[in-house]
């Protein structure tokens, strides 16, 4: 950000006092003569003292439309066809697939087998049976034994 009237040299040995790159230094327009004069590190502390050279701030990306987003995504927004990359299976594993739907349909059948409402070989049966993939959810599973009932 060279101006007229304004020495590289200056601009170098500011951003080295003050630890920023040369395009974050700022220098007051009105006192360029002065700081022109500034031959050593000492002369630039004394301009920084004085509020003629001055450090601009960092400009960075705003995260408020990001967090936003997220939050929407944690509610199940903004999931929708266009805005999947891959397949099913990419996006979450054929394993961890089988695990969430396993583990819902063995703890269905042990609260059923606790509560007293299927027997203990039923429960064996249904429990083999839901490990050989026989089920493709807790509501298939009730009506198979919904139907073995009558």
């Amino acid at each position: 950000m060279k101006r007229r009237g304004e020495a590289n040299t200056q601009r170098r040995l500011a951003a080295s006092v003050l630890k920023i790159g040369q395009t974050r230094v700022w220098f007051d327009p009105e006192a360029l003569d002065e700081i022109n004069s500034a031959m050593t590190r000492g002369d630039v502390r004394k301009y920084i003292g004085l509020g003629y050279i001055k450090k601009r701030p960092k400009i960075g990306n705003s995260r408020g439309r990001i967090r936003k987003r997220h939050a929407q995504k944690a509610k199940g927004r903004q999931k929708g066809q266009g805005k999947r990359r891959g397949s099913a299976n990419a996006r979450l594993g054929k394993k961890s697939k089988w695990m969430v739907k396993i583990r819902g349909q063995r703890s269905l059948l042990k609260h059923l087998r606790d509560s007293e409402k299927i027997s203990k070989t039923v429960y064996r049966k249904v429990y083999r049976l839901a490990k050989a993939g026989s089920f493709k959810h807790k509501a298939h599973l009730i009506t198979y034994l919904r139907s073995k009932a009558e």
